[in-house]
């Protein structure tokens, strides 16, 4: 018991002979698809994981001074939602790899055919591509980065990319026994650009668009957008990182684009437990301009967020249009103002505001609007204290739109980011004259379509009441308001939710007529 017995060869990735992970000695099926010579996989007694669960203090609720503060700007990262993950206290642990050990690019995407892979054994079979720490039974001595083969039972049932210091502990890229060679790995970035171009013909309308959306296109961990020549990339996984100067020159190939660029999530560090630079080609620009649906807007990639842009609102900025002719518009969270410039240049409306607590993108925003001759104003505020103002003024406006940050980015905020929608939208329903649009947005994974919705529903039955100058609310006078769902969607086509993946379906959009 505890030792390990090395694997015999048979085919590309598939090990026979005995396995110290079995309870019993078990000799495994033959490999049903058996080609030349293969990869070596070995078992080893499992490492355990150390180390310490980063706390993170509490966030002020909704009516405490200020709760309405960072949080509330678009600065805050949109991307598919992850629960909170920690690294290992590399101090407790000096066989550790260092930081520039664990950013260090790899000089191949697969390993080859004559060399041995690790593996790792899960405690049951799924099609989930997100492996946590705690579903593992036995793991090979990997290195954080490697391709790893994924077990199940006795048999493997896919690959991936495998960090030890990450909740996240195996990122899975393929749910096959089949051996990945570099031609796979090339095979995922011609489909993802081939949907794109192809299948979605988003060139007709736009030269920016997501490019590679992590699990929906089977590279979990790496998300890419395309703006005109350039594509920007963000990793959030470690095994994606260390692989982007091998696939971001390939993926210019295939689109055509001239220079690329990278950069981590500001929750790498302590999700994947090192801290890279950012990488980009030679001579890459730091800003370019791009057009949607002929309006143009310019994508600063310094100081930015994410890769630069929210392509994933594209079709509902479009849609938006459709209520705004001769309308008064109100955008929070504007971030670089997509919702304010369509409104005023595709639907014409007759007045816009657009609200951020921010100024960098909010200078990005007025650049946008003379980009395109738009009459936007952009005021620098919280959306709560914003909002709150402007009730006591008595303004309402035709048309609505609430596309806050991120506010559940881990299972622990999940009570807390539900309150903050709530008193967000409840606010935001007061601002609408009746029989306008209110336009309500969540781009937090973890918030259920339904949960939503319910929280919708409680805000408009409570949209009457007033609030003190403390925050606190009071019964009104008031007849409680209604509303009419007229529609709901998502994000754009280009970023497509795969089947096994539920967390890929994050953004919610309802569309509601204020009675």
């Amino acid at each position: 018991p505890g030792h390990s017995y090395p694997a015999k060869v048979d085919g590309p990735g598939r090990p026979t002979g005995k396995w110290s992970i079995l309870r019993e000695k078990t000799k495994l099926r033959p490999h049903a698809k058996s080609e030349t010579a293969g990869q070596k996989v070995i078992m080893k007694k499992r490492r355990s994981f150390q180390g310490d669960r980063k706390r993170t203090n509490a966030l002020p609720t909704a009516a405490e001074p200020g709760a309405a503060g960072r949080q509330y700007s678009r600065r805050d990262n949109r991307a598919n939602e992850r629960p909170e993950t920690s690294s290992r206290d590399r101090d407790r642990d000096p066989t550790a790899p260092s930081n520039s050990q664990m950013i260090r690019q790899r000089t191949e995407l697969s390993p080859s055919a004559s060399q041995s892979i690790p593996a790792v054994m899960m405690n049951r079979s799924t099609l989930h591509p997100l492996l946590y720490r705690k579903r593992l039974t036995k793991i090979e001595d990997a290195r954080p980065g490697d391709l790893v083969a994924v077990m199940a039972e006795d048999r493997i049932v896919g690959y991936g990319v495998y960090n030890p210091r990450s909740e996240i502990a195996v990122r899975v890229l393929w749910n096959t026994d089949v051996f990945p060679t570099d031609e796979d790995w090339m095979r995922k970035l011609r489909d993802a650009d081939q949907l794109r171009r192809g299948t979605l013909k988003l060139a007709e309308s736009t030269n920016a668009w997501r490019l590679i959306h992590s699990e929906s296109d089977g590279l979990s961990g790496l998300v890419v957008d395309q703006f005109a020549d350039v594509l920007s990339a963000e990793a959030f996984g470690l095994g994606m990182y260390q692989r982007t100067q091998l696939l971001m020159p390939r993926l210019c190939e295939i689109t055509g684009a001239k220079h690329w660029m990278v950069r981590t999530s500001p929750q790498f560090v302590s999700q994947e437990g090192c801290d890279p630079p950012p990488l980009s080609s030679a001579n890459c620009p730091s800003q370019v301009v791009i057009q949607e649906f002929g309006t143009r807007f310019r994508v600063r990639f310094e100081g930015g967020h994410k890769t630069g842009f929210f392509c994933d609102q594209r079709e509902n900025r479009r849609r938006l249009a459709d209520f705004c002719e001769g309308a008064s518009v109100l955008d929070l969270c504007c971030y670089t103002g997509g919702f304010s410039v369509q409104a005023s240049v595709l639907g014409k409306a007759s007045e816009v505001i657009g609200v951020d607590l921010d100024e960098e993108p909010l200078k990005v925003a007025r650049e946008n609007a003379n980009l395109n001759q738009a009459r936007v104003r952009f005021v620098q505020a919280d959306a709560f204290s914003y909002m709150r103002d402007m009730i006591r003024n008595g303004r309402l406006f035709d048309v609505v739109v609430l596309d806050p940050p991120k506010l559940i980015r881990t299972r622990m905020e999940i009570e807390e980011g539900t309150r903050r929608h709530y008193a967000l939208n409840r606010l935001a329903m007061q601002l609408v004259r009746p029989g306008g649009l209110l336009l309500t947005c969540s781009c937090a994974g973890l918030l259920q379509e339904s949960e939503f919705l319910n929280l919708l529903y409680a805000a408009v039955r409570n949209s009457n009441q007033s609030e003190d100058t403390d925050g606190s609310t009071r019964s009104s006078s008031t007849p409680p308001r209604t509303a009419r769902i007229i529609a709901r969607s998502g994000a754009a086509p280009d970023h497509p939710v795969i089947s096994n993946c539920p967390e890929t379906d994050y953004l919610k959009a309802v569309w509601m007529i204020m009675d």
